[in-house]
């Protein structure tokens, strides 16, 4: 008989554990309004705010915002260098109003990208947050699931070269603790802002039973609202892990 691959089946409540989102829709926000591009990078930190916000007045533990893709360097350089320096500047301006608010942050993600400024920042907020509890946010930068997944198997097999001779030794857990969000629960909900239907390489080990939400409301747009609704569909879903309905019913 096969082992199903969900090693443990998370209690489910009304309210995620975990939210993961991808803040689209910020570029064509701006275009609709005759505005540059990047004018809805800029609106779109508002929204960060305000699902923050609501997230902890929800009791949300982990809140993780796909910020910039490993794919989003292929973006006008204009946009790219003002997305470098949106990071800096929220860093400086933020961190200090999270710290205040118990917010954990964290950046994930290969950060050799950066410039060495922008590195500095990161490490300095995390090392400032890093006793919160209140709310764990993660911030993914340069980040693709495919590179998660790869850096994870390197790193497996640095730590264990004797398995490259022993494939059938390896085990999900080996792999998924080397992940760059090892140390957060499998998301619950995931939101994408803008229309698209599609994960777009965010995530993907960890999403593999995730609530998957959609709608059109550009990011910029996205406001406690827009996040209660999102909250009352995801308490609408029977999350089952493989199991019936049936099965669902006996065991609550």
């Amino acid at each position: 008989m096969s082992v199903s691959s969900t090693q443990v089946i998370p209690e489910s409540t009304d309210v995620p554990r975990h939210v993961v989102i991808i803040m689209d829709g910020n570029g064509r926000w701006a275009t609709r309004r005759f505005l540059p591009r990047t004018a809805g990078h800029v609106r779109g930190v508002q929204a960060v705010r305000r699902v923050l916000e609501g997230c902890g007045r929800k009791g949300v533990k982990y809140l993780t915002l796909f910020a910039f893709s490993s794919e989003n360097w292929r973006r006008p350089q204009e946009e790219v260098s003002l997305l470098m320096r949106l990071f800096v500047q929220t860093l400086e301006k933020e961190v200090g109003k999270l710290d205040e608010q118990g917010v954990r942050l964290r950046v994930v993600g290969d950060l050799s990208a950066f410039e060495p400024k922008l590195q500095g920042l990161i490490k300095a907020a995390e090392q400032r947050t890093c006793a919160n509890d209140r709310l764990h946010l993660t911030i993914a930068a340069n980040y693709g699931g495919r590179w998660d997944i790869l850096q994870a198997t390197r790193h497996l097999l640095r730590d264990r070269p004797d398995l490259a001779q022993n494939p059938d030794a390896i085990t999900e857990s080996m792999l998924s603790d080397r992940l760059s969000m090892a140390w957060a629960p499998e998301p619950d909900l995931f939101i994408r802002t803008g229309g698209e239907q599609r994960v777009s390489n965010f995530l993907i080990w960890q999403l593999a039973y995730t609530e998957m939400y959609f709608t059109p409301t550009f990011w910029p747009d996205f406001d406690a609202a827009s996040l209660e609704a999102a909250f009352t569909w995801y308490a609408s879903r029977e999350r089952r892990f493989g199991r019936t309905s049936e099965q669902l019913e006996k065991s609550n």
